[in-house]
């Protein structure tokens, strides 16, 4: 089960890595015949400025100019282009439905109608529609045998309709196309291209179990992931490796391959970050500009209104006078802004002063534990004590955990903090998401040997975003498995409350609180400090994210506990309809 999990999500990933990379071959020598057309028609100024914010990759603007030129042109031509360019940019934003809607207008005289059935196969891809994708890709492929001078790689095309075969689960189909495209690809020496290729035949040969064929593949695409300075890539290759020595019983390598996979996602992480913040100051410089240009254009009339003399003293004394009280007005209305932004700056900074000081205290302490225990690991390296060694690496581990699981936490609330955290609400399977969450903390649960028992109904769909949830629900485990003695247990239920909500109780047997703790960790306050002689330990910052994130899915939380007998957790979220 562990393989096909693996497997699944693999190919998956890499699926649509495989058709983003592709998307911009297409573009090229199609705006170049974009921008004749501009200049043929010079009168229609909608369609000009449609393909011009279409080539800087701008889809909202080029959504707004093509549906004008459709609306005010009555040129069949110029209404192919738009439905192609609305088509496209839908297909951007991941509106994968409209994509298609637009791309189905698009009539079959259009000079890039091969363009047309490659993008439509690409959205059904994304729609799971596998087989309409396999039409359409067949479509193009007949193209290609036509028309040497095709606007589109083949190798790509054979490669998403080998795809395509893949998730159908006909393998021999699939393979036959993915063969065919790795010669082509091999022989056009695209490194990014061909470790996405390598990885998914290997993931054909590994949804058939022939191990011995898949894994030269996995390893092939790990090689070249180490010629390449994306981050994505360079992860899944030293993640799919460390799933093959997993299953090989190899755990010593599939743990170094592991560290490997850890590493390339922080410095992606890392450099997701940057591009974020550089972004934010591209923005705020545009927006000083903005302000400098406004104040020359006022500076500007003032001159203006001085050099026309005595004869339009009284209109520019006038003005003057308008201006005076518009700008006063605007200054107060500015001071306004200002205090106000100020009392809500003096907030923030209150509150970060306060979870920094928290967190610093925290992380020291994990820190200076963890120097600690590897003092102790050295000198009993020495005495080759290998039962105390164990244990030593078990607290390392744990140290390490509890460290991580703080950092992303305070990563996960500075996001909020910041409204910087996306939310995207869709149907979800609940038991799934609880066997996923149960499996990453397999390792903890054995240690204490604490019983988990999934009871949730299979049949339960949530309509929520999907990463809040996996969030809540790994740090109400983990505060269950702190706050848990040896050999408890631990299980997950539902009760259905109506035809709208149900709730999610996490119920464990653990050393439980009292009452004024459970209202004061419900408490709307931004975090929790640590206090002497009570029941509240660290931050409280997982707890206040989770109820942050629960508020943000229209759900609502709250506590049952009673001390020596256990705790329960239970949210109150919507069901997908």
């Amino acid at each position: 089960m562990h393989k096909l999990k693996t497997i699944t999500l693999s190919v998956l990933c890499l699926f649509f890595i495989s058709y983003s990379a592709k998307a911009q071959t297409n573009i090229s020598s199609f705006s170049e015949a974009l921008k004749k057309n501009t200049t043929h028609f010079k009168e229609d100024i909608n369609f000009y400025k449609a393909q011009h914010f279409f080539s800087s990759k701008k889809w909202d603007s080029t959504l707004v100019y093509s549906m004008k030129q459709l609306s005010s042109g009555k040129n069949r031509e110029l209404a192919d282009y738009c439905h192609f360019l609305r088509g496209c940019s839908f297909r951007e934003l991941k509106l994968f439905k409209e994509s298609k809607t637009e791309m189905s207008l698009v009539s079959k005289k259009f000079s890039f109608y091969p363009l047309v059935n490659k993008t439509l196969g690409e959205v059904a891809l994304e729609l799971k529609e596998f087989k309409k994708a396999i039409s359409y890709f067949t479509e193009v492929e007949k193209n290609s045998t036509k028309n040497n001078n095709q606007d589109y790689k083949i190798s790509v095309v054979y490669e998403n309709i080998g795809v395509c075969y893949l998730h159908l689960n006909e393998f021999t189909k699939s393979e036959n196309y993915l063969l065919k495209s790795k010669e082509i690809k091999e022989k056009e020496n695209d490194t990014i291209s061909l470790i996405l290729l390598y990885q998914n035949i290997a993931n054909l040969y590994y949804s058939q179990y022939k191990d011995k064929e898949a894994i030269p593949y996995f390893e092939k695409a790990y090689l070249l992931s180490k010629k390449t300075k994306d981050f994505d890539k360079k992860e899944n290759a030293a993640f799919n490796m460390a799933t093959v020595e997993e299953n090989r019983g190899n755990f010593k390598k599939a743990l170094e391959y592991r560290k490997e996979s850890e590493r390339w996602k922080d410095s992606l992480n890392n450099q997701s970050k940057i591009w974020a913040i550089a972004d934010f100051e591209k923005k705020f410089a545009v927006t000083q500009k903005q302000k400098q240009i406004k104040v020359l254009e006022i500076e500007n009339k003032l001159k203006n209104s001085q050099r026309n003399g005595l004869f339009f003293s009284a209109i520019g004394l006038l003005l003057i006078i308008t201006g005076g009280v518009y700008l006063y007005a605007q200054k107060v209305k500015n001071s306004k802004i200002i205090l106000l932004q100020k009392n809500k700056l003096d907030e923030l900074n209150a509150a970060k002063d306060q979870l920094f000081s928290i967190v610093s205290h925290d992380l020291r302490s994990s820190v200076n534990a963890l120097k600690t225990s590897n003092s102790k690991l050295s000198a009993t390296l020495e005495t080759k004590n290998y039962d105390e060694l164990n244990q030593l690496i078990i607290q390392n581990s744990s140290i390490a955990n509890g460290t991580y699981s703080l950092l992303d936490n305070l990563l996960h609330w500075a996001l909020l903090q910041t409204k910087q955290l996306y939310f995207h609400k869709e149907s979800v399977h609940l038991y799934s998401i609880i066997q996923q969450i149960e499996y990453n903390y397999k390792p903890l649960l054995l240690d204490k040997g604490i019983t988990f028992e999934n009871l949730v109904s299979k049949s339960i769909f949530l309509f929520v975003d999907l990463d809040s949830l996996k969030i809540v629900f790994r740090n109400l485990l983990d505060n269950a498995i702190k706050f848990s003695n040896q050999n408890g247990q631990i299980k997950f239920y539902t009760k259905e409350i109506d035809s709208d909500f149900c709730e999610i109780i996490i119920e464990d047997t653990g050393i439980g609180m009292s009452q004024n703790s459970i209202d004061e960790l419900l408490q709307d306050t931004d975090l929790l400090s640590k206090k002497e002689n009570s029941e509240i330990i660290g931050t409280g910052l997982g707890l206040q994210l989770c109820k942050q994130m629960i508020k943000k899915n229209d759900g609502t939380f709250f506590i049952e506990s009673e001390i020596n007998k256990g705790t329960k957790m239970i949210m109150r979220l919507p069901k997908a309809k």
